[in-house]
């Protein structure tokens, strides 16, 4: 959080029980004098900015004060936070900041700013603005972040979807979704492509469940596009658009993210290949490179796994749950290692380096069956393009020998 918007969250939770100048107008305010606005910034540049941001701007027609509410605040200085972030337990809160201030941060970092004025009746109006400054409170203000399921956008969504009491998730639970959370994760961090391509690996089969459009909305970018679709029933049985009208604040002026996933299957797959190509190489040639292209896969792969491991069992991220790449790569790589060495040294060796090699080779066929098998949702094939060719050329230069054969 810069020291800008902490000022003003400060201010505001400090101010807002007594109805500070900042909200005077806009807390005061009769319904009908009440305009209010889904507020959407497209993508940034850093990668927490990668899914872009929303608001709800509240506003004064008679005096024109206008507040932009938002559930995007977090603190890198929270005690605790980088260790809460690892442990999935990430603390966020809502914030409120007069809307010009706010929305020419977003103006100035390039990032686009769209208005979209709702076709709220008075009563809705005043309930929205009355809900807003009542979870702004101190007491009310914080919550728990999760990256899918309630996050800064959903927080928004839920607060108009109860203003309207359950309306837009009516309309919207009953229809799929066009991307899943792993599809949208790549395509909005591909980018960066490092990035993009751990937290690929790290998602489980939860990021892989067919979404309703409802559930997709989690993204500021879809929620904008489903609010057009959004028709609000009138008493005399005609229908209204929720949306009154549209206007493009600010245009964007950073690169745009494609509007799908990569395939990321092509790129792994080479990948591994090469890989599997360039052990057997070497370990034709009896070189140190089998050796040191072995430790370096190996040591990888053991951390990763290691690393699936713990994010499955002792965190909260449920999306890495369950995650079938632990068959690919798992902390018992390590001990492979000094069979590596063995190897290299033309040693004989071990019934133990044997079952553990044997034990990763059918580890790696259940990933392919596990795959194959008919409800299984996890779309890890590049993983299991990439995975594959290694571990069958490490297999095979292990299984190499001059001098003899196994030892106890």
């Amino acid at each position: 959080m810069n020291p800008i918007h902490r000022l003003l969250l400060s201010l505001t939770l400090l101010l807002v029980g007594a109805l500070s100048p900042l909200h005077a107008e806009v807390a005061d305010a009769p319904g009908q004098n009440l305009e209010v606005s889904l507020i959407s910034y497209g993508p940034g540049d850093t990668y927490w900015e990668r899914f872009g941001h929303d608001a709800i701007e509240v506003r004064d027609t008679v005096s024109g004060e206008s507040v932009d509410f938002n559930y995007g605040v977090f603190d890198f200085e929270e005690k605790g936070f980088l260790l809460n972030f690892a442990r999935g337990r990430m603390h966020y809160l809502m914030d409120a900041a007069p809307s010009a201030i706010e929305q020419q941060e977003y103006v100035q970092d390039g990032r686009s700013v769209t208005r979209q004025r709702l076709n709220l009746t008075a009563e809705q109006a005043a309930a929205l603005r009355d809900f807003l400054l009542w979870n702004l409170r101190p007491e009310n203000a914080g919550y728990n972040y999760d990256y899918y399921q309630d996050n800064c956008t959903t927080r928004v969504r839920d607060v108009l979807d109860r203003t309207l009491g359950g309306l837009i998730k009516g309309q919207l639970s009953g229809q799929p979704g066009g991307m899943s959370y792993r599809q949208q994760t790549a395509r909005l961090m591909s980018g960066q492509p490092w990035l993009m391509l751990v937290l690929d690996l790290g998602l489980g089969p939860y990021a892989d469940q067919p979404l309703s459009a409802w559930q997709e909305s989690f993204l500021p970018m879809v929620l904008q596009a489903d609010l057009r679709k959004i028709q609000l029933p009138q008493p005399d049985g005609s229908h209204q658009p929720l949306v009154a009208s549209e206007q493009l604040v600010s245009p964007n002026r950073l690169a745009e993210p494609p509007e799908a996933a990569p395939d990321l299957r092509p790129p792994l797959a080479v990948a591994g290949v090469v890989m599997a190509v360039l052990l057997v190489l070497a370990r034709r040639r009896r070189s140190l490179g089998f050796a040191l292209l072995g430790t370096l896969y190996l040591a990888a792969a053991g951390v990763v796994g290691t690393l699936l491991l713990v994010l499955w069992t002792l965190t909260a991220h449920r999306s890495a749950w369950a995650n079938a790449n632990l068959l690919l790569f798992n902390p018992l790589d390590f001990l492979l290692l000094p069979t590596l060495w063995r190897a290299h040294r033309e040693l004989l060796r071990t019934r133990l380096s044997d079952a553990l090699l044997a034990l990763q080779l059918a580890a790696a066929l259940g990933a392919v069956l596990l795959h194959l098998a008919p409800g299984v949702v996890q779309q890890n094939q590049p993983w299991l393009l990439f995975a594959l060719p290694c571990w069958l050329a490490l297999a095979w230069g292990l299984r190499q020998r001059t001098h003899g054969s196994t030892t106890g």
